[in-house]
């Protein structure tokens, strides 16, 4: 099993699309890594797997806009396919790789913060997933976000119930507002009530992760555990915030979450 992937240079500046508003049927012309969803041209790679019904969609976190993330997820995305059977995508979020920005700032904007707990980022992901859903037919998604990733995927599990089946969260936050005043933000905390008893979630957190602290993933753990939601907390023992999703108690965690 691939304990950890680490891509040792990330291509910063790479020829983006962003500096450019593509349009769905431009989109459509830039070949079968590319999605129109929400507004965006997003860029992606897919990798096959022989339970068709079923979708794996990774998300990153916050990295300097520009980054070529998929040089570090791609590879990322198609060890899990290959572990689980399951077809994978490793998504470019916009400003990254060759996604669009259409309407979207970056997550990691210099001149907006916080942008992954406001609606309007919602509901692009929420489209974004959607889209994939409708594209491969698939029955069931297992939604695998770090970071910032992390923390919309929880999000979204209670804003849109039923669009994600399966979550796994490494490295989230669960309460923005404990760390903002910032009006009109949301977070997993805000909609945790809506979250789908079926849902299977696993919490990701590693003891040595100063960026989120083990226990902002322990307390929203206990809180959704009271809630009689089916959740599991992985402890990654040693680890920091750097490739938190995909140390193996992670992997093995989406192992299981895949399962029938």
């Amino acid at each position: 099993m691939l304990k950890k992937i680490f891509i040792s240079s990330l291509v910063l500046g790479v020829s983006l699309l962003n500096a450019q508003n593509i349009s769905k049927s431009q989109c459509s012309k830039l070949g079968d890594d590319f999605i129109f969803a929400g507004g965006e041209c997003i860029n992606y790679k897919k990798y096959s797997g022989e339970q068709k019904d079923k979708l794996n969609i990774v998300v990153h976190g916050t990295w300097d806009e520009g980054t070529n993330i998929l040089g570090r997820y791609a590879p990322f995305a198609e060890n899990l396919s290959f572990e689980t059977d399951v077809p994978t995508i490793a998504v470019a979020l916009p400003g990254y790789s060759k996604s669009s920005l259409n309407n979207l700032k970056s997550i990691g904007s210099k001149t907006q913060t916080n942008l992954v707990y406001k609606k309007e980022y919602l509901s692009f992901l929420s489209s974004l997933i959607s889209a994939f859903k409708d594209k491969y037919n698939a029955k069931t998604i297992t939604y695998i976000g770090h970071s910032a990733g992390c923390s919309i995927g929880a999000t979204i599990l209670g804003d849109y119930p039923k669009l994600i089946n399966n979550l796994l969260c490494a490295g989230g936050k669960y309460d923005i507002h404990k760390t903002t005043k910032e009006k009109d933000l949301i977070s997993a905390i805000d909609v945790v009530d809506n979250i789908d008893k079926n849902s299977k979630i696993a919490l990701v957190y590693g003891t040595k992760d100063t960026i989120s602290k083990p226990e902002n993933t322990i307390e929203f753990y206990k809180i959704a555990k009271e809630k009689g939601l089916n959740v599991k907390l992985v402890e990654v023992k040693d680890a920091v915030h750097l490739d938190l999703d995909m140390s193996e108690p992670s992997v093995n965690a989406i192992i299981e979450l895949d399962e029938k």
